[in-house]
């Protein structure tokens, strides 16, 4: 049977597209709602301050929104994608950068929800400390979407990339690892992210004067967290910029895949652990900042070693790209 290739690219187009903006859909709407939830329950229990409060919810539903944004764009570019001249190598980049984008906007979007919904609570609890409690979950709010631009950043890399004599066989298959990798391992950064920029507002309002010291704490905890994603990252520029012989042979495929899903999927556990360690660490340094130095050391060993599983499936994706 034959195919027409123009149909089939199109085809992938248009399936990238509904993932990207399906998936893309997932974390944005569970941070909102878990804002507005937590600022239900704030107003609850301080309707004084539910004008700041109402603000806040909406500052805070608008930054997490960001990744699904960052979805939408991926997937309008794709439904209206030029598709003239063409290549099956194309439909596979389409396919895999629709992937890529809705995978890797989950995590930011659940992450940022974390920190404006605590954000809230933290209101109704301290109402001399909102502009603080503001500034800290915009900051850590932010952070959180870096993930989600890495998979953006991927998503366009493949969509707009000239792909010169690359053979189809097995460039196909980096491509598609390729937004698998950095898609899944912005997951559990952006979660986990989250967790620690949650912890920040929770410690400001419980301590004010602590402020300084926990909002440094948070983004050295947030960097640390952050690092499965950078991973995720590395690897798909490794398989989108790597050059292929070309092959009858399933195998060299498979292991180019397979070493996506090894980075991708390593990283989602990698990236919320480091998240619930610093999350604990910031939290506490908030109430017992007099040893901010001792807490951090432990906090940072800590997320080193819960890293230390990332860096393995780094490792096993480095030896299916380069040894097998």
């Amino acid at each position: 049977m034959e195919y027409d290739v123009q149909q089939l690219i199109r085809l992938a187009a248009f399936i990238g597209g509904g993932v990207s903006m399906g998936l893309g859909a997932i974390g944005a709407a569970i941070g909102e709602g878990y804002t507005a939830s937590e600022a239900n329950m704030a107003i609850s229990r301080n309707p004084k301050q539910a004008g700041n409060i109402f603000k806040t919810m909406l500052v805070g539903q608008a930054v997490a929104e960001s990744a699904s944004i960052f979805a939408l764009v991926i997937a309008i570019l794709l439904l209206f994608a030029d598709i003239s001249g063409a290549g099956l190598l194309k439909a596979v980049c389409f396919l895999s950068a629709g992937i890529c984008m809705g995978f890797g906007a989950i995590g930011p979007g659940i992450g940022g929800g974390l920190a404006a919904g605590e954000a809230c609570t933290g209101m109704a609890r301290q109402p001399k400390a909102s502009n603080r409690l503001t500034s800290s979950m915009l900051l850590g709010s932010a952070v959180c979407q870096t993930s989600a631009i890495y998979a953006m950043a991927v998503s366009l890399i493949m969509m707009f990339i000239g792909f010169g004599n690359a053979p189809l066989n097995p460039t196909w298959a980096a491509f598609l690892g390729a937004g698998l990798s950095t898609g899944l391992a912005a997951i559990g950064s952006g979660i986990g992210e989250g967790l620690t920029a949650k912890a920040c507002c929770e410690g400001i309002a419980r301590q004010p004067t602590s402020a300084s010291n926990v909002t440094a704490s948070m983004l050295v905890g947030q960097a640390v967290a952050e690092t499965p994603a950078i991973f995720g990252l590395l690897i798909s520029m490794i398989l989108i910029f790597g050059s292929y012989a070309e092959t009858t042979l399933l195998s060299p495929s498979i292991a180019l895949i397979s070493a996506g899903l090894a980075t991708g999927f390593g990283c989602i556990g990698p990236g919320i652990g480091s998240g619930i360690v610093s999350g604990e660490g910031v939290r506490w340094i908030a109430r017992n900042f007099e040893h901010t130095g001792l807490l951090t050391r432990t906090m940072l060993v800590a997320q080193a070693i819960s890293q230390s599983t990332a860096i393995y499936a780094m490792v096993i994706s480095l030896i299916l790209i380069f040894v097998m």
